[in-house]
């Protein structure tokens, strides 16, 4: 009975190990709770300060001072928004990594960037011919749709609840595609709200 239970034990270890050797178990929930919260203080001075909610597709011939005029300054801040969210993920993973006696950066995590990489440079690139197309109201769900794909594509080398993540951000980019006028709002919830949620989610779940 005690060899059984030798057995499984050992069984359950090796498990673990592989797991550990295959997949990407260092994602910190403080680091989506903190990507949520920038994500939300984002949207407000895009709405608030500059005046940004794009409720139409074509955009190419509004006066100045509305939504094209401020795209600058909405592109600067949602670029301030991914440094910060992107620097508080790398140091709180690493921060994890290190508890658990691991490196962050391995063959895993470069696997990990990788298949999130096409979906978002393709996305990056889109969303720039879009731009220069006149046609701001699709930003919002084309990041959302992007990124929920980038997601999805990369949770094979991470943990499932990724890959419900990534399906929640598709659905919600296909939503503000319906919606362009609730596009800003959707695009809160989905780069705020939602990871806000997923955060406290995977602190409750894996870190606490």
């Amino acid at each position: 009975m005690e060899k059984e239970q030798d057995y499984s034990k050992d069984i359950a270890e090796i498990r673990s190990m592989m797991e550990r050797s295959s997949k990407f178990l260092s994602l910190s929930g403080w680091a989506g709770i903190m990507a949520g919260m920038y994500a939300l203080a984002g949207a407000g001075i895009a709405y608030t300060v500059f005046n940004f909610n794009p409720d139409a597709i074509d955009y190419s011939a509004i006066d100045p001072g509305s939504a094209t005029s401020a795209l600058p300054k909405v592109m600067l801040t949602g670029l301030l928004v991914l440094i910060l969210a992107l620097v508080t993920a790398i140091v709180l993973s690493r921060k994890k990594a290190e508890q658990w006696g691991e490196n962050i950066w391995n063959a895993t995590s470069r696997r990990l960037l990788a298949s999130m990489a096409v979906p978002l440079a393709a996305g990056g690139l889109f969303i720039l011919i879009i731009i220069s197309k006149g046609l701001l109201g699709l930003i919002a769900p084309l990041t959302l749709l992007f990124y929920g794909l980038a997601l999805y594509n990369a949770s094979k080398f991470t943990i499932d609840e990724v890959k419900f993540l990534g399906m929640v951000q598709i659905g919600l980019g296909l939503a503000a595609t319906w919606f362009i006028e609730y596009g800003l709002l959707l695009w809160a919830i989905g780069f705020g709200v939602v990871h806000i949620v997923y955060g406290m989610y995977m602190y409750f779940r894996y870190e606490r």
